[in-house]
């Protein structure tokens, strides 16, 4: 009659020891919220599925991204299987714009000591200005909808979308937008044992104290496709394919930097649309090109090239608009080292053409005018001269030279030189 408690107690101890030893499943959210990321979160919920973990712990620390893809993520949280702890992290890091949407959606929002959240006003990617009414009561039912589903301070998430409010990690904690704050993972993990959490209509309670933790990067290829969502590699990229393109117009059939060009415009555009582009911005860039093209086919002393410089230095600028996205923006010594360098080469440019220009001709009619012989035979008025070693025909253009006389070339006439006497 004992055996059956024993048991019972045995299995119940190995059932407690299975569950204290599950993994906590971390994913490196950092960086812009695009397609790439999207992808990327969804490949390692699966994955942490699939492992049976007791969490996934989405580490935050984004500027922001498109709405798409942000969507995109809080839907996969919402369908989890397995509850999401959203955690911004580490020390310095911030859940901007779509990182606040991704925090306050998450079944549990943790933030480290030094961190913010929050400046979620929706802003038009393309740079055509403030985004219209509709769009900002759409974010901000958004926001009110997940901060309902998770019993969070709704006026002040929605402050998030109206007036681009951002807080710190105690301000948030106070303010009811997050469940804990935590230094490490750790301090995490211990913070969230015996935390019960609703997982589609589920109450579970979390076991992680003693939960090994398991990162799952990003693949090869995601992580070389949002390294190029970053606006300083874009930009650098852009650059790229518009030196290339200039290369290849300045010398037709070069092959080689015109399809390093190409290649390198495609992707900087392809990673643009994460960024809050300004068109401004992209045509000045793209009015640039064109006065550098034509600095090279018709040279104007520079005039072109001076304006090339100034219109791509302002619209490098203009290019993301960093007011609307202070935390998306390109760096102004990459701005300044870029536009340099492209002074620079066009400087060294014409300074060749310049020196090409005074030179004087190696070949044709114009490289004879100057060049100084010897009479070959009497020219009265016409005869023979030595030229740099060659015979011609020649003609005096006064008088008669006597043979032997140094003669220099004045004229051409068809295949006779047109000489005169030097002393």
């Amino acid at each position: 009659m004992r055996v059956a408690p024993i048991l019972l107690g045995f299995f119940l101890l190995i059932n407690s020891a299975h569950a204290s030893t599950g993994e906590v499943v971390v994913v490196e959210v950092e960086g812009v919220i695009s397609p790439v990321m999207q992808d990327y979160v969804a490949r390692a919920m699966e994955e942490a599925e699939a492992r049976g973990a007791e969490i996934v712990v989405l580490e935050l620390n984004t500027p922001g991204g498109l709405d798409a893809s942000m969507r995109g993520i809080i839907q996969q949280i919402l369908e989890s299987r397995i509850p999401v702890v959203a955690y911004v992290y580490p020390r310095g890091a911030r859940a901007a714009s779509a990182g606040s949407f991704i925090l306050v959606a998450s079944h549990v929002a943790a933030m480290a000591p030094g961190t913010n959240v929050g400046a979620a006003h929706p802003v038009a990617v393309g740079g055509g200005g403030a985004v219209g009414e509709k769009v900002v009561n759409d974010a901000r039912a958004y926001m009110r909808s997940l901060a309902e589903l998770r019993g969070r301070n709704v006026s002040l998430a929605e402050s998030f979308v109206v007036r681009s409010e951002s807080l710190s990690a105690s301000e948030a904690l106070k303010g009811g937008i997050i469940d804990v704050i935590a230094s490490n993972y750790e301090d995490l993990l211990s913070s969230l044992d015996g935390m019960e959490v609703d997982v589609r209509g589920e109450k579970r309670v979390l076991s992680t104290r003693d939960a090994g933790v398991v990162r799952v990067p990003m693949s090869t290829r995601e992580s070389l496709l949002h390294r190029i969502s970053d606006p300083n590699v874009a930009y650098l990229l852009f650059l790229i394919g518009i030196y290339g393109i200039i290369l290849e117009l300045s010398n037709p059939g070069a092959v080689l930097p015109g399809v390093i060009g190409g290649i390198s415009i495609i992707l900087a555009l392809w990673s643009f649309q994460a960024l809050s582009v300004s068109a401004t911005g992209l045509a000045l860039i793209i009015f640039a090109v064109i006065l550098f093209v034509a600095e090279l086919k018709v040279p104007s002393q520079g005039i072109l090239t001076a304006g090339g410089i100034v219109s791509l230095f302002l619209g490098s600028m203009m290019l993301i608009d960093s007011e609307k996205e202070p935390f998306i923006a390109i760096s102004l010594k990459l701005i300044a080292s870029a536009t340099a360098f492209t002074a620079l080469f066009f400087a060294f440019a014409l300074g060749l053409a310049a020196r090409a220009m005074k030179r004087r001709p190696a070949t044709g009619r114009e490289a004879m005018l100057g060049l100084v012989g010897t009479a070959s035979t009497a020219l009265s008025p016409e005869g023979y001269v030595l030229v740099r070693g060659e015979l011609w025909r020649a003609r005096a253009k006064k008088g008669n030279i006597e043979k032997g006389k140094k003669v220099k070339v004045v004229e051409m006439d068809n295949l006779t030189l047109v000489v005169e006497e030097v002393s």
